[in-house]
């Protein structure tokens, strides 16, 4: 990748997390400044990755990729951070997912060759960004879905207008009753894969898409998703025997984080494809999390026992902290980090460590059936605590999260920090 330019990135104090006094210093020059987190050198709130849990969960996903014979191509939204990025890359990532054309133009910059917008792309902008990127970048390869006649047709005319020498590459998109997008049936599938084939040489039809991640809370959901993922399987065997797949591998692909392995397990390959690319896209499981994703990943173990064959297990990477900054009755603790600095929309974070500074050398594991954040405002968390409690106004709290994807988006700055809390690096995010 090409990172040059994100490393050499200026940071400022206009950066939350970065050091109060500083002087304004390179991103790959955090790393050499002898912070630490418990000597209170970073600012609170902080967020912060761990570096030993990115580089664990990195290799997990590695060896379950080649375990179960798929490929992955993570979700950069997850994230936004090209450092990340070329991580999951060298752990074997055979592409990054996006959810629209800015992002793929980030990826782009980035030097990613290989990006899945899984999205329908609309608009005028939107269509012409894409055909741009297509026709000025031949080295770059980019799929996006398609569920509708309309949008082919769409998606012909941006090509042709923009002269575009090389076909757009489509996947087809199943969607769910009461769910996203996605063609609902069978039959609305295949009159829009005809179509795509209608559309050749401007367009290519490359294989089936689906996410049965919107199933997740659904009476049955397991049960709902091994039947939506031969739905999947279906559509690509009646496209395989109509000839409707351009030349190249029929690619596959479903997974979020909550039920990648049945995907790996219940996505086939169609009959006639001279050769079929599986793949997840999973963006989560870098950083995992303390909460939901945590539930998941326990519930992937018990419902797929193959998967302990892997060795090991994911790991969270990601924290925010704070301190507290008044115990205004028993039993509560008011700590500076709330909405604005952590995610919030699946599950509130999770009081992991205790910290007192000059007191201790290492933080002290809080018990989560004793402690619990019970609310957030926007810059306030409210702890609910034992009386016995032994803290104080200025202590440090550790909290781990649920849902990675919104708290990267509240931070353009992470600190990476090694197993003793040494602030090794630092890790940019981008919004789009």
């Amino acid at each position: 990748m090409k990172l040059d330019a994100v490393f050499q990135e200026i940071l400022t104090p206009e950066f939350k997390g970065f050091p109060y006094g500083a002087e304004p210093l390179r991103l790959d020059a955090l790393g050499h400044q002898g912070w630490n987190l418990l000597q209170g050198d970073l600012p609170l709130p902080v967020a912060i990755l761990k570096e030993s849990a990115l580089r664990n969960n990195s290799a997990w996903m590695r060896r379950f990729t080649e375990n179960f014979g798929v490929r992955i191509a993570p979700h950069g939204k997850t994230t936004m951070a090209p450092q990340l990025f070329q991580q999951q890359l060298e752990d074997g990532a055979w592409g990054i997912t996006v959810a629209n054309v800015p992002q793929l133009r980030m990826c782009r910059n980035w030097g990613v060759s290989r990006v899945l917008i899984a999205n329908q792309v609309v608009g005028p902008q939107e269509l012409r960004g894409m055909m741009t990127e297509l026709r000025e970048f031949p080295e770059l390869e980019v799929f996006c879905l398609v569920d509708s006649v309309v949008n082919v047709r769409q998606l012909a005319e941006a090509a042709d207008a923009s002269g575009l020498e090389r076909p757009a590459l489509l996947l087809l998109e199943l969607g769910v009753a009461n769910g996203r997008s996605g063609c609902r049936t069978e039959a609305e599938a295949l009159v829009v894969a005809r179509a795509v084939k209608d559309a050749t040489p401007r367009l290519h039809l490359r294989g089936v898409e689906g996410f049965e991640g919107l199933l997740k809370g659904r009476t049955d959901a397991e049960t709902q998703v091994q039947e939506f993922l031969q739905r999947i399987n279906q559509v690509a065997e009646r496209c395989a025997a109509e000839g409707l797949f351009s030349e190249g591998p029929v690619i596959l692909t479903a997974g979020g984080s909550d039920f990648y392995d049945l995907v790996a397990q219940h996505l086939d390959s169609p009959s006639g494809a001279h050769e079929v690319l599986r793949v997840i896209r999973s963006g989560c499981y870098l950083t995992h999390d303390s909460e939901s994703h945590q539930k998941m990943f326990r519930r992937i173990r018990e419902r797929s026992p193959e998967v302990d064959d892997v060795g090991g297990g994911l790991q969270p990477a990601l924290q925010v902290w704070g301190a507290v900054q008044s115990l205004p009755e028993p039993g509560l603790a008011i700590v500076t980090a709330g909405k604005r600095d952590l995610s919030y929309d699946i599950a509130l974070p999770v009081p992991e460590l205790h910290h007192r500074l000059g007191a201790t050398t290492s933080p002290t594991p809080l018990d989560a059936e004793r402690l619990r954040v019970t609310a957030l405002n926007d810059q306030h968390a409210y702890l609910a605590i034992p009386e016995d409690v032994d803290w104080q106004v200025g202590d440090f709290v550790g909290l781990g999260i649920s849902h990675p994807c919104t708290t990267f988006d509240k931070w353009r700055l992470l600190h990476l920090v090694d197993d003793d809390w040494n602030v090794i690096g630092g890790v940019r995010t981008y919004l789009a």
